[in-house]
């Protein structure tokens, strides 16, 4: 019997397997898929030349994460690239926002839109770096960080106070306006605030967006080399060297209950695994809530909030398989590993509010990723591997194009989705579609049949806006990754911090739980060290 369960191997669930097996537990993750990795996979299927990465691409909150870095991956193979400049928003007349690891590269970029703005962005920046361990120490770690938000409030104090709070409050349209004259940092911070499903208009959303910015401007848009995969490859590789088991192509269909204790867990194949210790979700929390657990072990209260649970946005992502590099009109998108896709913030505004009015967008602001560039292995020389995203509606109400897209996704409505892509990345690039040598198309119901987390498309594991953040987060009150059945912790994009590659809600629960069943005299790690010391025993024995 293991120690602990682990319901789901994507990136959080590797990461709280590892932090239960480094404290001498026996772990054992079941997987449904017939590989592990959730969102952080790749493959060769849009062509057997090219490396195409299925979910997400780029890992700024991963290379910035003391839980990844703790995990010392390097030594079970991840390796880092950055493209030569991290992102790109150009324009249609040729002008290009550029945010680069030289905070002076990013500077003179937005000084060509207006003289000043470099030093804006420096004074940001400048904040930033003052600000930067107690955000992340206070981003990563259980909610509420106390002793962070003590030192963060102190630093704000310094920083400037209520005004600077106000100013990370701010929409982002708004922030962009007060701090700069020109597009070019407007279109900086709005672009990366629509990493989330947030409007240049939504409260909140200056400061994701310059969280994000800054992000890239401190630690870049990393990539795993040879693939996204490689993340998860090295999560794996770790795992087992300390004793956990992965089993893929494992569903499971209950989480069993008794005496308001989870014991363990049952498969769609009728197996039961015992967990002495613990069971771990890496799982939405609608499906946790509303499938895994029988309603009579939940307070009636958390169901009824679970009904008010807002998914993000769905997701329409294309791959292609590029004869040749993007032929920008804006020189500086062709060293970028990401590119914002949009003319100006009020063409964001405008994309946005299709979106909250249900209408799938005529002019589809797309986040595009230049593989190649960024890491030069992905595909033959003097080609691009390359995908672009965008979002539409859960529920689609119309279509504000001309071309009556009902949501339905089914082929016929994908190719015409697709098209309309690369549509939008022929105004910044034309020629764009003649290089394409082949496409792979990944729609909202793709997505989910690929990572049941994803549903419809949802990439975030819930809508990043202010009502479903923080002690709201996934549900009000429910900040923690304890749940109301005892030795059951929600360890998914669902919980505090929420959606991105950085393993917060994995580490969380796995030391949840650990606090749970720290025996007196030390912790587990203490205690297994001095065990091993004594007996040479590779891990304890399981408690009671």
């Amino acid at each position: 019997m293991p120690d602990a369960v682990v319901i789901g191997a994507g990136p959080n669930g590797l990461v709280a397997a590892n932090l239960l097996a480094d404290a001498g537990w026996s772990v054992e993750v079941l997987e449904e898929q017939p590989e592990p990795g959730g969102a952080v996979r790749h493959d060769r299927s849009v062509d057997p030349e090219f490396v195409s990465d299925l979910f997400s691409s780029f890992y700024p909150l991963a290379a910035a994460s003391p839980v990844l870095t703790g995990l010392r991956l390097h030594e079970h193979g991840l390796r880092w690239s950055h493209a030569p400049h991290v992102v790109a928003h150009p324009l249609t007349d040729g002008s290009c926002a550029v945010l680069d690891r030289d905070v002076d590269v990013t500077a003179r970029s937005l000084d060509a839109f207006r003289v000043g703005d470099g030093a804006a962005w420096h004074r940001l920046y400048e904040t930033w770096e003052h600000l930067r361990p107690d955000i992340l120490d206070a981003l990563f770690t259980p909610f509420p960080p106390v002793r962070a938000t003590v030192r963060l409030a102190a630093r704000l104090r310094a920083a400037g106070g209520l005004r600077l709070t106000r100013t990370l409050a701010l929409p982002v349209r708004r922030l962009g306006e007060e701090e700069f004259e020109g597009e070019g940092g407007r279109l900086l911070l709005a672009g990366n605030a629509l990493h989330a499903d947030l409007a240049p208009e939504a409260a909140g959303s200056g400061g994701f967006g310059w969280l994000m910015a800054m992000l890239g401007q401190s630690y870049g848009f990393p990539v795993p080399v040879g693939g996204s995969g490689a993340l998860t490859e090295a999560l794996v590789r770790r795992l087992r060297a300390c004793g956990g088991v992965l089993r893929c192509g494992q569903r499971v269909s209950r989480i069993v209950v008794r005496g308001g204790r989870a014991v363990g867990v049952r498969t769609t194949d009728g197996e039961q695994i015992a967990a002495d210790r613990a069971v771990l979700a890496d799982v939405s929390v609608p499906a946790l809530y509303g499938a895994l657990l029988e309603p009579e072990h939940l307070p009636a209260q958390l169901l009824t909030d679970l009904e008010r649970f807002q998914w993000d946005f769905a997701t329409f992502k294309v791959d292609w398989a590029l004869e040749g590099p993007v032929p920008w009109q804006a020189e500086a998108a062709r060293r970028a590993g990401t590119v914002h896709l949009a003319d100006g913030v009020n063409e964001l505004t405008r994309f946005a509010a299709q979106l909250a009015t249900g209408r799938i967008p005529d002019r589809p602001f797309a986040l595009l990723g230049q593989m190649t560039t960024s890491d030069p292995g992905r595909s033959p020389a003097g080609t691009e591997s390359a995908w672009a995203y965008t979002h539409v509606p859960q529920i689609v109400e119309g279509d504000a194009g001309d071309e009556k897209l009902t949501g339905a996704w089914d082929a016929g409505e994908q190719q015409v989705m697709a098209d309309r892509v690369e549509r939008q990345v022929e105004r910044f690039a034309p020629g764009f579609r003649s290089l394409v040598r082949a496409r792979r198309i990944l729609a909202p119901p793709t997505l989910q049949s690929l990572d049941a987390n994803l549903h419809g498309g949802a990439i975030n594991g819930g809508t990043t806006a202010l009502h479903q953040q923080l002690f709201f987060r996934p549900l009000p009150g429910s900040g923690r990754p304890e749940t109301p059945v005892r030795g059951l912790y929600l360890a998914s994009a669902g919980a505090h911090p929420g959606g991105g590659v950085h393993g917060a809600p994995g580490s969380n629960a796995a030391r949840a739980a650990l606090r749970r069943h720290r025996p007196p005299g030390g912790t587990f790690v203490q205690r297994a060290l001095a065990r091993r010391d004594r007996t040479g025993a590779k891990k304890l024995p399981a408690a009671g």
